[in-house]
């Protein structure tokens, strides 16, 4: 037995999502059926819930961005690093995959 679910979201968003989930080789209905297995499986949100301090998604400015780009290199001169493969690693660990 399946069960609908139905959502609105604005247009703009819903393209965006929909070309993201295309270029990774599924689709928006897919990707919430992941979404939901995976709530599941972890018994909450499959991701971190936090406040941040500002909208992720404006650009930096220059000042910012270049601290942050200093602080990088300052941990890199310090070997705090990890290579792809380490880091995907991890990331299997921590989260099972």
């Amino acid at each position: 037995m399946s069960s609908t679910i139905q959502i609105r979201v604005d247009d703009d968003l819903k393209t965006k999502a929909d070309e993201l989930f295309k270029e990774l080789g599924t689709d928006t209905t897919s990707a919430i059926r992941i979404f939901l297995a995976q709530a599941v499986a972890s018994n909450g949100f499959p991701f971190e819930i936090k406040r941040v301090p500002r909208n992720p998604y404006v650009g930096l400015g220059e000042e910012e961005l270049m601290h942050k780009l200093e602080t990088a290199r300052n941990h890199a001169g310090q070997g705090m690093l990890l290579s792809a493969d380490d880091m995907i690693d991890e990331l299997r660990g921590k989260y099972g995959l």
